[in-house]
């Protein structure tokens, strides 16, 4: 079956974000995210997952264990367990990436500091 934004099960986070779960499997998480200009999640970390971050559209920063990177479309980067990260969007336009996550991070976020 064809998976899409059409059809994946939606879901809100924060207060404006989206969140498309395209394959949700425990070894695996595939999902599409749209943060709009000026939202941010909280500094977190993950005990087991290992997260691939890819910007589809927009700019997006990722704070890794203090450090800032600027990520643009077409460009990504990792982030394995136990490493302290968040992503904002500091423009004024939406950003749109995928989050692939092996296993699945469901229930496996830590807030950090």
């Amino acid at each position: 079956m064809k998976i899409s934004k059409a059809n994946a099960p939606h879901y809100i986070w924060g207060e404006q974000c989206d969140g498309w779960r395209l394959v949700q499997q425990p070894h695996l998480s595939v999902i599409h995210e749209r943060m709009p200009g000026g939202t941010a999640e909280v500094k977190h970390y993950h005990e087991r997952a290992e997260q691939f971050f890819f910007i589809l559209s927009g700019t997006a920063a990722m704070e890794i264990a203090g450090e800032t990177v600027e990520l643009h479309a077409q460009e990504g980067v990792s982030i394995l367990p136990g490493v302290p990260h968040r992503m904002y969007n500091p423009t004024e336009q939406d950003v749109e990436f995928m989050v692939i996550s092996s296993p699945a991070s469901s229930g496996d976020r830590v807030l950090a500091d």
